[in-house]
């Protein structure tokens, strides 16, 4: 007959079979794993300069500039010309008039001390005094 005999064990079931269970947090641990490196801010590639006296920067609305080492400059991941700087900071300060921004300037070490200086002239011209230099800790105390 199909279907089985009427005379099988009708127990109760005591165990749970856990396998299933490791199985599908395994594979919610590989999409998450996948997915986590999506969501990182994207960024230039540069090569910061090590600095002993390195510390964090407070949280607080930050201006990313980057300068990689041709002296192309970027804020906050997107391509800006020097001259551009002011009529973008304007526009961030007429988003909300209240918050206080700062500059956070990160630039290759191949790059001219020239190009980093004139950034940071552009940016303080535009009323930002709080400036900050982004460089790697060199691990050293």
């Amino acid at each position: 007959m199909a279907g089985g005999s009427l005379d099988q064990d009708d127990s109760e079931i005591t165990g749970i079979n856990v396998t299933p269970l490791v199985d599908v947090m395994l594979v919610l641990l590989i999409v998450f794993m996948v997915t986590s490196t999506y969501i990182v801010q994207q960024s230039i590639q540069v090569q910061l300069p090590k600095a002993d006296t390195g510390e964090n920067t407070p949280k607080a609305k930050n201006l990313a500039f980057v300068i990689d080492k041709s002296g192309a400059i970027f804020l906050d991941g997107k391509s800006i010309k020097l001259e551009d700087i002011a009529a973008r900071v304007q526009a961030e300060k007429a988003a909300d008039a209240n918050v206080q921004l700062q500059a956070l300037v990160a630039a290759d070490k191949e790059t001219p001390h020239g190009y980093v200086v004139g950034l940071i002239d552009a940016v303080r011209r535009q009323g930002i005094t709080d400036l900050a230099i982004n460089v790697e800790n060199s691990g050293m105390k």
